[in-house]
């Protein structure tokens, strides 16, 4: 220390009681599992506090809210970061999310790059896109959002979720241009029958065998209906395979998102024979099998 109870030049500047805080939280939820602990810790720390997390370093000692060890515990028992703060971020999205909808996952905004970009280089002037299984609308809101004259029709079959996609299309400016369903992904829609130019799906693949190697924040708060999909996880797929088929009219493309284990099987789903073409599998961004496409012949 310096004369004068100054800090010798080039020493480290003292934590501020919530950085300090922010470590110990980060070092509680890594001992609890959590995949990502600092940035969940400082999620929760921004939230709590109602800044941002470049400016955490900003919340005086005196500002501190004894709240962030309340929430860090529910995180601790993995309850997902979404419902504690009530919001999912997708591509250009903040989206309302919460028990009883499915919570987005990053690897999904790839299938939705790669849908978005083939609407484009259709060069259709008001492409007809189906999102089926759209859970909190994410799909359906971020094609609406990145395509101007896209019209997109979203068929969700819980009442849960269909209440979350419905909030979140209530309040996104893209939502002018997104049509809401409560039905049945494999019987929707028939009068669009012939006419899509696009059906992306992101649809539970989950085989009830793994139950129990699902991470907790899925498994004990995600809706088993968008978890699991019979033996093998592809049950919904087989039947989504001819909705699609169904929807599209000749040249039309659809996607559908799988596990990183499943993308020969899914693949091997959308034959020449069933009216296929270009049938491939495409990786995330982890580089793993994700989603497969195929061309209506």
């Amino acid at each position: 220390m310096a004369a004068g109870g100054q800090s010798a030049p080039g020493a480290a500047k003292p934590l501020s009681l919530l950085r300090a805080e922010i470590a110990q939280a980060s070092l509680r939820l890594a001992e609890a599992g959590v995949g990502s602990p600092r940035h969940d810790a400082e999620e929760l720390a921004a939230w709590v506090h109602d800044v941002r997390r470049a400016e955490l370093h900003t919340v005086p000692d005196h500002d501190f809210d004894a709240r962030y060890w309340e929430v860090i515990a529910r995180r601790a028992n993995r309850e997902p970061l979404q419902h504690i703060t009530g919001a999912a971020y997708f591509r250009y999205l903040e989206l309302a999310v919460g028990p009883g909808v499915f919570v987005p996952r990053p690897e999904t905004e790839v299938m939705v790059g790669w849908a978005i970009d083939k609407l484009r280089a259709l060069d259709v002037a008001e492409p007809l896109i189906v999102d089926l299984c759209t859970g909190s609308a994410a799909i359906a809101l971020s094609i609406a959002q990145e395509v101007p004259r896209a019209r997109v029709h979203a068929v969700e079959l819980s009442d849960d979720a269909y209440t979350w996609a419905s909030r979140n299309i209530a309040a996104s400016e893209a939502g002018e241009r997104v049509t809401l369903h409560l039905a049945d992904a494999v019987t929707a829609l028939p009068e669009l029958d012939g006419r899509v130019d696009v059906v992306v799906c992101n649809p539970p693949y989950i085989p009830l065998t793994e139950w129990e190697y699902v991470a907790p924040e899925a498994r004990d708060h995600d809706p088993e209906l968008a978890l699991f999909s019979g033996p093998d996880g592809l049950d919904l797929i087989r039947g989504l395979e001819r909705t699609a088929q169904r929807l599209l009219k000749s040249g039309g493309w659809t996607a559908f998102e799988h596990s990183d284990k499943q993308g020969g099987e899914v693949q091997r789903i959308f034959l020449e024979e069933r009216g296929w073409a270009e049938a491939s599998d495409h990786r995330d961004l982890t580089n793993r099998p994700r989603f497969v496409t195929a061309r209506k012949g």
